[in-house]
Order: C-alpha cells, then structure tokens, then sequence
C-alpha cells in the first residue's frame, strides 16, 4: 500500500519538484497539494506532510502536522539552531513521529559541508560566499548557515580571523564566519567555502545548475520519514554520510546533527 504524502509549498520552484518526485515514486501517493490558500486542515489524511513553503509559515506548518501525528520533511529555509532547539523540545513528547529537516536535498552540497568541516580545524581563516536566483527570499542560505556552524563546531571555540567584521561589506557572521550572500539572475545555487592559511588558499566549491540535483536527495527523505523518531537535520544524516552535532537525534536514534535549510 502506497504511503500518502502532502506537501506545502507546492506551487513553488521546489515544491513542484517534489511533487513529482512522489508522483513518480511507486511507494508514495500524493493527496494534497498545499498553497498560502489552503485551510489548516487541509493535508491531514496524510501520512507524510513535505513543507517546502515560505520561512514564516513553516514553524505553523510543521506544529500543525506533528500534533497530528503525521511524519514531516522540512525543506524550508530559516530553521535555525534556535528553531531546531524548539523543534526538538516538541518532538521529545512525540515519542511515536518524527521530523527531518534538509536545508539541502542535493548530494554534492552535502558532500561540500563534509568536506568543508574536515577542513575547517586546519586554516585561521574561512569565508563563505554564496550565490542563489533573485527569487530567493533569505539570505545567507540556510546550507551556507549550516556549513558555517558545522565548520565552528570543528574548530572547538577557537576562533575564525575574519579582521573588520563590524563593516556591512564583510559580510554576515555566522557562528563567527563571514557569509557573504549573492543574488543574480542566471544563478540557481552555489557556494564557496575558502579556507586561507600561509602562502595557500583551499577553497570547497558546489554549483547546482538545474533542480534536478534535488531528486535524489528528496526520494531518500521521503524513503527514511517512516522509521525516524526526533529529529533528524540534514541529508548527511539521513545517508549516513555526515558530521554531526551533539543534541540531535539522528534518524531512528542514530548519531546527532544540526542547522538550517536552502532553495526558497
């Protein structure tokens, strides 16, 4: 029997992709698609609930599906570590769901945050330049969030050089790390990591030229949402791929992880 899945957000660049990925998978059916217009109780027959929609509705979204006791992929920006904290808080007393949080569905930028963690103890300075569509309405990135926190945790407390970090044009800091954020039409998605030491500079880059690097990552989501409890943050856990971070469950009680999400 094919699991039904409903999903927020599916109008948008992201959403419709995901639709189609469930369409397309012979395990999943789709029961609802869900817009700014639906009624809050809309969706509720199913047995998964995808948000894909915007950064303000999400928190509500998600309440409203877990209190429901439906399983839930969150592939919304702007879940930070304050937002996975709540979110965690909630599911401790929901002991029979769950919730996996992506703040990125492709391999390759995952692989790029592995990457960029292992290095990150090695170099005193890091920055991080990301670029997206000019529709994209958060900046920095919720993977450009992630990394920047996964690469600080790496370093244990010691500091990222990042002189004049008081001027605008220096960019965001997050967890101590300049994040620089670009949006130009042409772009999908990209990101730099540059790792600068003496006399050498490493630099960590990942291009999405078209969404189609998100299939992937969207069908092992929704393949791993039956069987996780807590919560889980980011396709590195869901693969068991990746670093993670202490406080968070992984899926079905495995190792922790951490942070955000990306493709608004």
């Amino acid at each position: 029997m094919s699991v039904s899945v409903a999903v927020a957000g599916a109008t948008g660049r992201l959403g419709s992709l995901v639709c189609q990925v469930i369409e397309e998978h012979p395990d999943f059916e789709l029961v609802a698609r869900l817009t700014s217009a639906s009624k809050p109780e809309e969706g509720a027959e199913a047995r998964i609930l995808v948000d894909v929609s915007h950064p303000e509705a999400s928190p509500g979204i998600v309440a409203r599906a877990l209190d429901r006791g439906q399983r839930v992929i969150v592939g919304t920006s702007g879940w930070s570590a304050d937002r996975l904290a709540s979110l965690e808080q909630r599911l401790a007393g929901l002991p029979e769901t769950g919730a996996i949080v992506v703040p990125n569905f492709s391999l390759g930028s995952v692989l790029g945050t592995v990457l960029a963690r292992i290095a990150a103890p090695y170099f005193d300075a890091i920055e991080v330049v990301e670029a997206h569509h000019p529709a994209k309405v958060d900046s920095p990135s919720g993977t450009a969030v992630r990394t920047a926190e996964l690469m600080a945790e790496a370093r244990e407390g010691r500091a990222v050089d990042a002189p004049f970090a008081e001027q605008p044009a220096r960019g965001e800091l997050v967890a101590g790390i300049p994040v620089h954020s670009l949006r130009l039409a042409g772009v999908v998605a990209k990101q730099e990591v540059r790792f600068g030491g003496p006399g050498e500079v490493l630099t960590v880059t990942h291009d999405t030229h078209s969404n189609e690097a998100y299939r992937a990552g969207i069908r092992a989501a929704l393949e791993a949402a039956e069987a996780t409890r807590g919560l889980t943050v980011g396709l590195d856990a869901v693969l068991g791929i990746g670093a993670t971070s202490p406080g968070v469950s992984g899926p079905s009680g495995a190792a922790p992880a951490a942070a955000a999400e990306d493709r608004a």
